[in-house]
């Protein structure tokens, strides 16, 4: 009586059909990756498979023509799936540069009455030591640029 071979020949099979599989998900993955359009065609001819097979295959039908509508919606874009910003990660970026130009207004704001203080201050404390007395409330003052060093204000000549 013969031996049964069948489990040898269901082991190789088993064992080909993943190794075909692993190929078609590579070959998705890098085109994908590169950029480049991703249709049954280009995704068989990568991983050396036939068009039927992968049309066979549920997940990997589903995979290559949700790719494919993506790249339809937006064909300048070369960046992979995987790279592309989700519609949460853009809201939550949208989010933190509105809290950010919020904090920066209110910070603009408090220097603003800050140097408007000091500034007054600084008027107050001329008129006061100023022979000329309230006349040099009068005088030009130049708000400095904030990164450069301040000059002292020099007063009109009469």
């Amino acid at each position: 009586m013969r031996a049964d071979n069948s489990r040898h020949i269901v082991d190789a099979a088993r064992q080909r059909s993943e190794y075909t599989r692993s190929k078609a998900v590579q070959a998705l993955r890098a085109l994908d990756a590169a950029g480049e359009p991703v249709t049954f065609e280009t995704v068989a001819k990568r991983a050396g498979v036939s068009r039927s097979w992968l049309y066979a295959q549920p997940d990997l039908r589903a995979e290559i023509e949700q790719l494919r509508a993506v790249q339809r919606r937006a064909p300048t874009s070369h960046v992979p799936a995987r790279q592309r910003a989700s519609d949460a990660s853009l809201r939550r970026r949208l989010e933190a540069a509105n809290e950010r130009i919020q904090r920066l207004t209110d910070e603009n704001r408090q220097l603003r009455a800050h140097l408007a203080g000091a500034l007054g201050e600084q008027r107050a404390a001329r008129s006061h030591t100023s022979p000329r007395g309230a006349a040099s409330i009068h005088e030009d003052v130049d708000i400095a640029d904030p990164v450069q060093p301040q000059q002292p204000i020099r007063e009109r000549e009469p």
